[in-house]
């Protein structure tokens, strides 16, 4: 373990930004960086989230770009206060310490930062675990559980649970069996009066109608146009769609930079593995969660909260299709914190003010850290990530210095040595570096 008050005498030009002796030029070059990946993470992300809640022309005219900007200045202060507090501390202290290049750096950047995003989005971070997929079956399950309760659920999470899993599975519906019957027989009359479109989605439609058509259908299932069979099927199609155009949108912006080098990585777009992934996943969580929703009406003949639990522990499985630890974790910190705010509400937990902002501040700290001091304790998706956002900088630190903490700093980088301009340096890269 490093030596807490151990020294080395190097300025921040020979251990942090090698690429560029001045700071100034430095921060300015990660800022830059840091921007144009924050808007390309951002801009997709919040414009799906926008179709998928249903806004209004309003939200796009006059809220959509301030929201993307906001998060965007967030993650780009991230990076950018982290070299400049990583500077700073250089001069006040006159020298580096085992925990300022990544901890002491991180620590006040990553506050500074948080504080730019809106509140609603400060979720709960916690360490990485390492079982991916029973961690995503245990927060799925819960998930379904507070989306079947009344009030379990609230704004995005509910809204985004309802347009994946379908409202026949709220257990809440304002409208009686009888009603829903009258509503299937208008719908039927309708589509009898307009002319018939043979195209793919009838098609589909119709070989799926066809397949299902003497299929059962439990008394206590909502889903009244479908039978159990039928309603999973379709429950499949329609999100492995939604998953693969979700994908294919996010592969768009790529595909057009190569539209006149390499016209033939356009088909990628298209035939790629990762949209097919993503469309498994999706469509195998909603066919899993409904198949184990109607089985369990069948076998216990009644609707009940409690078999969401189960339904969706099962349904995590389909993370197997596309495991990604980013929406795992992501889920998992939510969860967190909808049960601690509910546990607020019950007047059971007590209220921690800014607790999102400090955890976060902490986390992001320990992740620098180990960064900047043991690469290879880091988890490698989290590790590409900061290279995109630092456009590779972070790999460039001169490590082999760092090596006298006892950290094997330089273990994943034993090929690189940095070129300094030796008027910019303050020990001669030639000596051996010695604690103070």
């Amino acid at each position: 373990m490093a030596a807490l008050s151990k020294s080395i005498p190097h300025n921040c030009y020979e251990i942090g930004h090698t690429w560029h002796p001045s700071c100034r030029v430095s921060f300015l070059q990660i800022t830059g960086g840091a921007l144009e990946e924050s808007l390309k993470i951002y801009a997709p992300l919040y414009l799906i989230a926008a179709i998928l809640r249903k806004r209004k022309l309003d939200y796009y005219l006059h809220k959509l770009l301030p929201e993307i900007l906001q998060s965007a200045s967030f993650l780009t202060a991230n990076g950018a206060l982290y070299i400049a507090f990583f500077c700073t501390l250089r001069k006040i202290l006159g020298k580096f310490y085992s925990w300022t290049p990544g901890f002491g750096a991180a620590l006040p950047a990553s506050y500074m930062a948080i504080l730019i995003e809106r509140k609603s989005r400060r979720g709960l971070l916690t360490i990485y675990m390492a079982n991916l997929v029973l961690l995503f079956c245990i927060t799925a399950a819960m998930y379904m559980f507070f989306f079947r309760c009344k009030d379990g659920l609230k704004g995005f999470a509910f809204s985004a649970l309802r347009f994946i899993v379908g409202k026949e599975e709220i257990p809440t519906h304002s409208y009686s069996p009888e009603a829903a019957y009258i509503k299937v027989e208008q719908k039927k009359e309708k589509l009898e009066d307009k002319p018939r479109k043979m195209n793919i989605i009838a098609l589909v439609r119709k070989l799926v109608d066809s397949i299902c058509k003497n299929g059962p259908r439990h008394r206590c299932c909502k889903h009244y146009e479908d039978n159990c069979i039928s309603y999973c099927i379709k429950g499949f199609i329609r999100m492995f769609s939604v998953g693969y155009l979700i994908q294919c949108c996010l592969r768009i912006p790529s595909a057009f930079r190569h539209l006149f080098t390499q016209p033939s990585r356009l088909l990628s777009l298209f035939y790629n593995k990762e949209n097919f992934q993503l469309g498994a996943f999706l469509g195998s969580f909603v066919s899993i969660y409904k198949g184990t929703s109607c089985f369990l009406r069948w076998v216990r003949n009644l609707d009940d909260e409690l078999h969401a639990i189960i339904a969706g522990f099962l349904a995590g499985v389909s993370m197997m299709f596309y495991k990604s630890t980013t929406i795992s974790m992501y889920l998992a910190s939510k969860l967190v914190e909808t049960m601690y705010f509910k546990g607020i509400e019950a007047g059971k937990v007590p209220y921690f003010p800014h607790a999102d902002t400090i955890i976060y501040s902490i986390s992001t700290a320990i992740c620098f850290q180990a960064a900047v001091m043991e690469v290879q304790t880091l988890r490698p998706s989290y590790w590409k990530f900061l290279l995109r956002l630092t456009k590779g900088k972070f790999a460039v630190m001169n490590r082999k210095v760092l090596d006298v903490f006892g950290t094997s700093a330089s273990k994943c980088f034993q090929d690189f040595t940095p070129r300094l301009d030796p008027r910019y340096t303050t020990v001669p890269p030639e000596l051996p570096v010695e604690f103070s």
